[in-house]
């Protein structure tokens, strides 16, 4: 259950994607000291998040289980859908894919 976006910057477009974040332009991701993305809508806030690896051609965004929090599919299928679709609004010219596997997938950790 992971986000796989395949780019030629993968280092670029993380450090992109935090730089929007910083200034404001995208306003429903935070990001925290780990570097792990969790959607800020009080209602998904801390449900899960969202960890960064990088890879040659590809920028990977694991899924991070709450402790105190089953992983579900409505969880994953927020996080990942709404992630991808930030990508797409805000840094389409900075990939050329990306999908959310169905299952785990390398670096999920929960």
């Amino acid at each position: 259950m992971a986000i796989i976006i395949k780019t030629s910057a993968p280092a670029d477009l993380l450090a992109a994607i935090k730089k929007e974040i910083d200034e404001e332009k995208i306003e429903t991701w935070s990001y925290d000291a780990d570097g792990d993305f969790t959607h800020t809508p009080e209602q998904w806030k801390y449900d899960a998040w969202l960890r960064p690896k990088i890879y040659v051609g590809e920028l990977r965004f694991g899924i991070l289980k709450n402790k105190d929090i089953n992983m579900s599919t409505v969880i994953y299928g927020v996080y990942h859908g709404r992630f991808i679709e930030m990508l797409l609004s805000h840094f389409d010219n900075k990939f050329t894919n990306a999908q959310a596997t169905a299952h785990k997938t390398e670096p999920d950790n929960f």
